[in-house]
C-alpha cells in the first residue's frame, strides 16, 4: 500500500514515518508539508492512501481533501488531528476516518486497514463542525497546480469535456463539475445558461448580439458568456437589483 504523508509539522513526519515502517506491506511515497503540495504530489505519486494533517497553512486538510476526492480515482484519506476531545464527536458521527494525535502503530495500522474515501457531504459536514470551507479552486497548467481564490473568479464554463475558470490572470482547465461547483458556492455564483455559473458582483451589463442571444458583460475584462431565455428574466431582475443596491461580497 502506497502512503503520503501531509503534514507541516517535521516531528509528526518523522513519526509517521517511523510507526510506518514497522507495518508490514506499507510503502511512504512521498511528504508533503500542505494541501497545494499535496495535490501535487498526489498527482505525481498516485499513493492509494493520503494521512492527511487538518490545520496547515495555506490549504489546510479539509480543503485539499475535497479536492482529492473530486479526482477520477481519488486515494484514500485518513484525516489526522490534534483536537481534544471537544471535536471527537463530530469526526465520529460522520464516519471520516482519524487519527488523534499523539498516533499509536496499532490505530495507524488500524486506520490504513479501515480506509476509505470521504464522500463531498462528509467533508462538507467537517467543514461546518471545524468551521473551515474551501477559499481556492485548483486547476493543473502544464503540470503545475495552481490555485486560483474564489473571490477573483468571474465565471465557470463548461465546454465538452472540460471546465473553464475565467480569473484576472487568464483562464485554467479545473477537474469539477459545473453541478457540483453550483451546489457548493450556489451563494456566490449565479447560473445563467446550462454550461455556465457567473458571479453576479462582476457583471457589468446585457446585451444582445446580431444572432439574437443575449449574452452579459463583465467589469474589467472583455469577456460575455451567453445567457439561456430561460435565465433572461432572472439575469435582468438581478442585474435591477444590483443597480439600485450594489452587491456586498
Amino acid at each position: 500500500m502506497k502512503v503520503l504523508i501531509v503534514d507541516d509539522e517535521a516531528l509528526a513526519c518523522t513519526r509517521l514515518q517511523k510507526l510506518l515502517s514497522e507495518i508490514d506491506g506499507i510503502e511512504v511515497v512521498g511528504e508533503a508539508g500542505n494541501g497545494t503540495e499535496a495535490i501535487k504530489q498526489v498527482h505525481a505519486l498516485q499513493p492509494e492512501v493520503v494521512l492527511l494533517d487538518i490545520r496547515m497553512p495555506g490549504m489546510d486538510g479539509l480543503e485539499a481533501g475535497r479536492h482529492l476526492s473530486a479526482l477520477e480515482n481519488p486515494p484514500a484519506i485518513i484525516f489526522t488531528t490534534a483536537y481534544g476531545e471537544f471535536a471527537l464527536d463530530a469526526f465520529k458521527s460522520h464516519a471520516v476516518d482519524y487519527l488523534l494525535k499523539p498516533i499509536s502503530r496499532e490505530k495507524l495500522a488500524a486506520g490504513l486497514v479501515a480506509a476509505c474515501k470521504p464522500t463531498r457531504a462528509q467533508l462538507q459536514q467537517l467543514e461546518a463542525n471545524v468551521g473551515s470551507a474551501r477559499e481556492h479552486i485548483c486547476a493543473l497548467d502544464r503540470g503545475e497546480i495552481q490555485l486560483i481564490d474564489i473571490r477573483d473568479i468571474y465565471y465557470f464554463h463548461a465546454d465538452s469535456k472540460y471546465l473553464e475558470v475565467r480569473h484576472p490572470a487568464g483562464k485554467a482547465l479545473i477537474e469539477e463539475s459545473l453541478t457540483s461547483l453550483e451546489e457548493e458556492f450556489g451563494q456566490r455564483f449565479f447560473r445563467v445558461h446550462r454550461n455556465a455559473l457567473v458571479d453576479p458582483a462582476r457583471l457589468a451589463g446585457l446585451s444582445n448580439n446580431e444572432d439574437g442571444q443575449w449574452l452579459v458583460s463583465f467589469q474589467g475584462i472583455d469577456d460575455q458568456v451567453v445567457v439561456s431565455r430561460r435565465q433572461l428574466a432572472n439575469v435582468r431582475s438581478l442585474l435591477k437589483s444590483r443597480t439600485a443596491q450594489p452587491m456586498v461580497r
